[in-house]
């Protein structure tokens, strides 16, 4: 049996694991029950508890579809290593990795946001083990879960008024409930909480965008990571006025206090299944639940200028994308992907993607074929181009990746792909080794607040030019302007639409 270890917290002890030198914390409470009086509200404080408590095995994954991304075999097989943990409304747990704890260290911290867009995923995967992380950089990683889907961003500010003000942005104050739980006991496990990186990948990149964005989270990080996950996944408007009412009509429940109250009671099970049947229904509610709410309370700015408002963090900021986040070929090359997503302007775009007489290019060995180039502009790489942008104009130092290679047991690059080289995570075979050296420039800074480092090439900072470095399986590249030409002009056309 593993070696066991105690740490003391704001709420009471904990009694964690050692396993191969590391401290390990499992399944610890940030915050107090979601479910009936706790639905649909910012999250609350932890009960305390006497004694020891066991921190031995991962708490409770929000609620969610565990179908979501297995629309393909090929995505049920990119998903199947996430570990899955029962499902309940109180989902309001965290895990820590350490090398030490009550050793006075002051080690930077890491603060993972997991993937999953707004709707599934959980802080236990596989994937996210902390371990080799911990180990190799000295540091303190944790990973959380939080209320997801109908649950966490079901906005209901229209039809319940000043009941459920935050009710659309529940999952982000789980989030932000969670770095403050970190702020107030991190430093029993090791860990320096002046110094807070949040980074996350795919959904868990764009809930870092929209931390950075959130006043209540100001001071509660120092840095921040964004890993294929794009900005502006935030409604406003008319898409908030539509989705409580939607969900009440679908439900054959009145408007008002009466509706509502039914909707809070409803089991949990019937409620998910019942949003998930809006949400695929549904053509005028954008994201709906998928994402979170300019509300007027958590997130103050329409969306339009959160990123560019003075209540956006400026801390520095590690932002990238893969070179193929989605790889697929359609039949016709992506010509009727042009068509739809640039409706008047599709002949313009089909000569920047390289059509000739209709006819698709072949395939960039970097950037995969016109589908897949489409796809990885328009979703991730011109939408982080321009958040980068954002922040450079805002004064914050900013790098910028572009990453090439493929997961060591993964036939082709795509969507994930650093993550094994991020976490190096133990449950594989094998260990990924030091190529390409992600873990080492992401530890630098960390510690410093610039990649740069002893050993490394040079990671050229941000300019207004898009400087950026690139990991491909032949090396380390840096260049400029990255995809300029195709992201001004997605830009100017959605614009103009």
């Amino acid at each position: 049996m593993a070696d066991q270890v105690v740490a003391d917290t704001t709420s009471g002890k904990l009694r964690g694991t050692v396993q191969n030198g590391i401290r390990v914390f499992k399944g610890i409470p940030y915050g107090g029950p979601a479910e009936g009086a706790g639905r649909f509200m910012a999250p609350s404080k932890p009960a305390p508890w006497t004694g020891v408590r066991d921190a031995l095995g991962f708490g409770a994954r929000a609620m969610q579809t565990d179908d979501m991304f297995a629309a393909t075999p090929e995505l049920l097989k990119l998903f199947s290593g996430r570990e899955l943990q029962p499902m309940s409304e109180n989902c309001l747990f965290l895990n820590v990795w350490t090398p030490a704890t009550g050793d006075g260290g002051k080690r930077p911290v890491m603060f993972w946001c997991h993937g999953g867009g707004f709707t599934a995923g959980s802080g236990s995967s596989p994937w996210y083990d902390g371990t080799n992380l911990c180990r190799k950089g000295d540091v303190v990683v944790v990973t959380i879960n939080h209320r997801l889907g109908a649950f966490g961003y079901l906005h209901l500010g229209e039809v319940g008024g000043q009941a459920y003000p935050v009710s659309g942005n529940a999952g982000m104050l789980d989030i932000v409930e969670a770095l403050t739980w970190v702020r107030d006991n991190i430093a029993a496990f090791g860990g320096d909480p002046g110094n807070v990186t949040i980074f996350g990948e795919s959904g868990g990149g764009a809930k870092v965008s929209v931390l950075l964005a959130m006043p209540s989270a100001r001071g509660l990080f120092a840095k921040a990571i964004q890993e294929s996950g794009a900005p502006g996944i935030v409604r406003s408007g008319a898409a908030n006025e539509k989705i409580g009412s939607d969900l009440l009509a679908k439900l054959h429940l009145p408007a008002g206090a009466a509706g509502l109250a039914a909707l809070r009671a409803m089991p949990a099970q019937s409620l998910m299944a019942k949003a998930e049947q809006l949400l695929s229904a549904s053509d005028t509610s954008g994201f709906l639940w998928g994402s979170a709410s300019a509300d007027g309370y958590v997130l103050t700015q329409p969306s339009n200028s959160l990123w560019t408002s003075s209540d956006q963090a400026r801390v520095p900021l590690l932002i990238g994308d893969i070179t193929q986040e989605f790889p697929v070929d359609m039949p016709d090359g992506g010509k009727g992907l042009i068509g739809a997503v640039f409706k008047a302007s599709a002949p313009e775009a089909l000569v920047l993607y390289g059509f000739k007489d209709g006819v698709p290019p072949p395939p960039d060995p970097v950037l995969g074929n016109s589908s897949t180039q489409i796809l990885t502009d328009i979703a991730i790489r011109c939408s982080s181009n321009r958040e980068a942008l954002w922040q450079v104009d805002a004064g914050m130092s900013v790098w910028r990746y572009q990453f090439g290679v493929a997961r060591p047991h993964v036939p082709t690059v795509q969507h994930n792909a650093e993550l094994d080289y991020v976490f190096d995570a133990p449950p594989k075979n094998a260990t990924v080794g030091s190529w390409p050296p992600v873990q080492r420039y992401w530890a630098n800074f960390l510690k410093t607040g610039n990649p740069n480092g002893p050993g490394l090439p040079e990671w050229p900072a941000m300019g207004h030019e898009v400087n950026y470095i690139a990991f491909m399986p032949d090396g380390i590249k840096t260049g400029s302007d990255l995809r300029g030409p195709t992201c001004r002009f997605i830009a100017d056309t959605f614009a103009k639409q």
